[in-house]
């Protein structure tokens, strides 16, 4: 049956492993796609039994790839990124080039060209998206602070990601082993205007008329009330857009896909293009998943073992370090940089698609390949306990740190006072009425620079993160007559609250929101009084209005 029909045999055999191998890695607490891509492996041709075929596992995989690019596109917020983009843009470019240029110095010590190297080291330096998301879900912080600025981060990453795959068929020439007239100056000019012509027609004649094209499309789709043809349509726009750049513009795959998702996203049918293509778009990312896998020899990890710890050390140690250096070096705390840092230790999906081009033009050897993929690999496995360390070192550096700078007298003296949580744009307006009215408070603040002000300016304040317990009783909670949390990461009000309570089940807290749902949650939970900023801004509002309406409003005439 498998020789009279190999795709159905292959996808029946890719699902039913990768939901076996992914289910079993999710109760271990491992991301699903390390079983995905293990199920791959077991497939494959380096192991014994069952080998699919990769002829066509490689064209599922293209489809994968449209797909997952797609949905990169689709949920692409321009927004997002500029909320985040003074600490994003220059750290995340400025981490891609660290950690490439440090993939690159390995690949020359085991003798490699430029343009392998390069390669190399920029499949080491992005990270995974998806792995990333399933950690902060987890920990309840894709929407803190800390979180929207990884999020961020990655998405310059894959930006930067779109744009290498654009340049590197251009570069190859100049970068491989090719002749003296495809490495020339002159020549690689014309390559390059060449490419970043047809680029930019394509690009123009996407976001002018696809953005205009395709939602009324969509929309008319939509008035047919099928459900099924409105999917088919999502499909169409994805894959056909892809294929036409690629046929037509000589743009790759994932770069046309990546624009039909952009396309999209400015649609006001968005969202449920993207809820009625994701089961497409998980499933196909699956095969892709697993064609990655079947590509994988496991005896690498046997006759290269020093290459692979060097490639993991890369990935965890190395860019991950380089991140935390540039996120302290921009004034954020230590915990920002921690959660950037543990974010970055893994590589995953673009590094694979990065690595299948590569290897396609000439510049990556097989061999890079596999240690890439065994980098994956492993280093999928251990980012949960690199997020799981993060508390552990957070609380030693952080007791470091108040060891170095000893807390003002008033703190240690302090009593039936106010423990006010941050020292940003509210709570900087909340202590000066305190100190006006002679009320005795303690600032928590986690920003370095915010903490050394209040320090030059005698306030009494605790360096540090306040869901430390250590740091709460620096400011001695137990004491304290009143809480104010005045972070707008809802987690971090959460478990601040939580450990408070702990210490002191008396204290009373105000706490600030901008969820309906955190709203209750903490009125449920002990919080005295919450503060919902549209809220507050609304009764203001309504106030004004009612007032004017009410001393404006001329005489009834009867």
């Amino acid at each position: 049956m498998s020789h009279e029909m190999p795709l159905l045999a292959m996808i029946a055999s890719a699902f039913v492993l990768a939901f076996g191998l992914g289910f079993l890695a999710a109760k271990i607490r491992l991301p699903p796609l390390v079983g995905y891509l293990l199920a791959g492996v077991l497939i494959g041709p380096f192991t014994p039994g069952y080998v699919a075929d990769t002829g066509l596992a490689s064209q599922l995989a293209e489809i994968g790839i449209i797909l997952l690019m797609f949905g990169v596109g689709l949920h692409f917020s321009v927004q997002d990124l500029l909320a985040v983009r003074r600490i994003a843009i220059p750290g995340a470019i400025a981490q891609i080039v660290a950690a490439t240029v440090i993939g690159a110095l390995l690949a020359h010590s085991w003798g490699w060209n430029v343009g392998a190297g390069v390669v190399f080291g920029l499949c080491l330096s992005v990270a995974s998206t998806v792995v990333l998301l399933r950690a902060l879900e987890q920990r309840n912080a894709v929407l803190s602070p800390d979180g929207r600025i990884a999020i961020g981060w990655l998405i310059v990453e894959d930006l930067v990601t779109v744009l290498a795959l654009v340049l590197l068929p251009a570069l190859s020439g100049f970068m491989g082993d090719g002749t003296a007239a495809e490495a020339s100056a002159s020549g690689l000019i014309r390559s390059l205007a060449a490419t970043l012509g047809k680029v930019a027609v394509f690009v123009a004649l996407a976001l002018v008329v696809g953005t205009r094209v395709v939602p009324w499309l969509l929309m008319e789709v939509m008035r047919t009330g099928s459900r099924e043809l409105f999917t088919l349509a999502v499909l169409a726009v994805a894959l056909g857009i892809a294929y036409g750049a690629a046929t037509l513009f000589g743009v790759s795959f994932a770069l046309g896909a990546f624009f039909a998702g952009v396309i999209l996203s400015e649609s006001d049918l968005s969202h449920k293009a993207g809820e009625d293509s994701l089961p497409l778009q998980d499933a196909f990312a699956v095969l892709f998943f697993v064609s990655v896998g079947m590509l994988f020899d496991p005896m690498i990890l046997v006759r290269e073992p020093l290459a692979v710890a060097s490639v993991l050390l890369v990935i965890v140690a190395g860019k991950s370090v380089a991140a935390f250096i540039i996120v302290l070096a921009f004034g954020y705390p230590m915990r920002t940089a921690l959660i950037v840092s543990a974010s970055l230790a893994q590589i995953g999906e673009f590094s694979f698609i990065l690595a299948g081009l590569g290897l396609s033009l000439g510049l990556l050897p097989p061999v890079g390949r596999d240690l890439i993929l065994a980098g994956a690999l492993l280093s999928i496995i251990l980012n949960p306990l690199v997020f799981a360390g993060i508390s552990v070192l957070e609380r030693a550096l952080v007791q470091r740190a108040l060891r170095k700078r000893p807390r003002a007298r008033e703190v240690a003296a302090i009593a039936n006072h106010a423990v006010i949580v941050g020292h940003g744009r509210v709570g900087g307006a909340i202590t000066p009425g305190l100190e006006e009215n002679q009320l005795d408070f303690v600032v928590i603040e986690r920003d370095r620079r915010l903490f050394e002000q209040l320090q030059s300016d005698s306030v009494p304040s605790v360096f540090g993160d306040a869901t430390d317990q250590g740091v709460l009783e620096a400011a001695h909670i137990d004491t304290a007559r009143l809480l104010v949390i005045a972070l707008p990461d809802s987690y971090q009000a959460r478990r601040i609250l939580e450990l408070a309570r702990q210490v002191n089940p008396n204290i009373e807290a105000v706490v600030r929101t901008h969820s309906n749902s955190e709203f209750d949650y903490l009125t449920r939970n002990g919080a005295a009084y919450v503060v919902m900023g549209e809220r507050e801004v609304a009764r203001a509002m309504v106030e004004y209005v009612l007032r004017r309406l009410s001393t404006e409003r001329p005489a009834t005439i009867v």
